[in-house]
């Protein structure tokens, strides 16, 4: 096709300005569109009522009571969002997690209210994983040698499971493993088979990344590692061909949709495994992306607006299919019209 065009000869036969001089032309040449339907909103939840507790480096985010969480996830629903994604902050922490597998732990209760609420006209995914829930902040049960942050991947394995059951049983459409544990995927594969949840569907974080762009995240959902690091069992921001690896695998092993996490500094990774696999990808949007987007428009640096519309398209033309992202009540009521 390039071969033909150009025997055609270029300028001035060729002018590609042509199809960019009416705004309705560009429309109708646009390869890449953004679209309600893409869009997953992720809240944080905790325990109390009339809850609604400001995160400071993420204008507009709030850790929100259950109470105070349905009206937001009514108005994601209104404006067409199909998703949510929920994460918890429990009331206590211990060194294994231990409510995050509760029946009674704060994202099971805030699935049923959800439920209960809104039935089934959007979709609720709850983040499995111990950060949020252990008092030394890491994703799973520590082993012997603290010194080291090792984390027992195998202990962890059937918490994870445990989790996720818990989670299915609430009423949960798909759980999130983000722990990148190995062999996370099977074990809560078989684990939800085993006690019936065949329907519930797992979106695997199959490549994330060890980031600096969590900083906002673990003020807000209170996860901040006491000690160490998380560089054992998160990906090096190096790494491509490693990527590629977990995915395999974790697909191998039964997941139905994959992740890469972070966005923006990850584009080239959406895109292989977009190629590589063409399975549903999801792409998270993260927290240091939406507070750098923030930073800068209230520093007057940067239009913000058309910041979030860019970046979020430059996502999807990577070859994400859903766009998980604190930006998604804004964006759907702008592409609402």
């Amino acid at each position: 096709m390039h071969r033909a065009l150009a025997e055609r000869g270029g300028f001035p036969t060729v002018r590609l300005r042509r199809l960019r001089q009416h705004p309705r032309l560009r429309d109708l040449v646009r390869e890449t569109r953004l679209s309600v339907d893409d869009l997953v909103m992720p809240f944080f939840v905790r325990p109390g009522r009339r809850v609604r507790n400001p995160i400071a480096p993420m204008p507009g985010q709030y850790q929100l009571s259950i109470d105070a969480l349905i009206p937001y996830v009514r108005k994601a629903r209104q404006l067409g969002i199909p998703a949510v994604i929920l994460f918890g902050i429990p009331e206590h922490k211990d060194e294994v997690g231990s409510e995050s597998y509760s029946d009674s732990g704060i994202v099971q209760q805030a699935v049923r209210a959800i439920k209960d609420a809104v039935g089934d006209d959007v979709v609720v995914i709850t983040d499995v994983c111990f950060c949020e829930y252990t008092s030394h902040g890491h994703c799973g049960v520590l082993g012997q040698d603290r010194g080291r942050t090792d984390v027992d991947n195998d202990r962890t394995l059937d918490l994870l499971a445990r989790q996720a059951v818990s989670h299915a049983r609430a009423g949960a459409d798909v759980v999130a493993p983000s722990g990148m544990m190995d062999g996370m995927v099977r074990a809560i594969r078989t684990a939800l088979d085993e006690a019936g949840f065949e329907q519930v569907a797992i979106l695997s974080y199959a490549a994330k990344y060890v980031s600096a762009f969590y900083g906002p995240f673990r003020e807000a959902a209170e996860s901040a590692p006491q000690f160490g690091d998380r560089r054992s069992y998160q990906m090096d921001p190096a790494n491509g061909d490693e990527a590629i690896r977990e995915v395999a695998l974790d697909l191998e092993e039964g997941a139905d949709i994959v992740m890469v996490k972070p966005a923006l500094a990850y584009l080239d990774i959406i895109w292989r495994v977009k190629r590589e696999f063409g399975v549903p990808v999801a792409a998270y949007n993260v927290s240091g992306e939406y507070a750098m987007v923030h930073a800068a428009a209230q520093a007057g640096w940067l239009d913000g607006w058309r910041m979030t519309l860019e970046i979020l398209t430059s996502i999807k033309r990577a070859g994400a299919d859903l766009i998980l992202t604190y930006h998604a009540l804004d964006v759907a009521q702008h592409l609402n019209g």
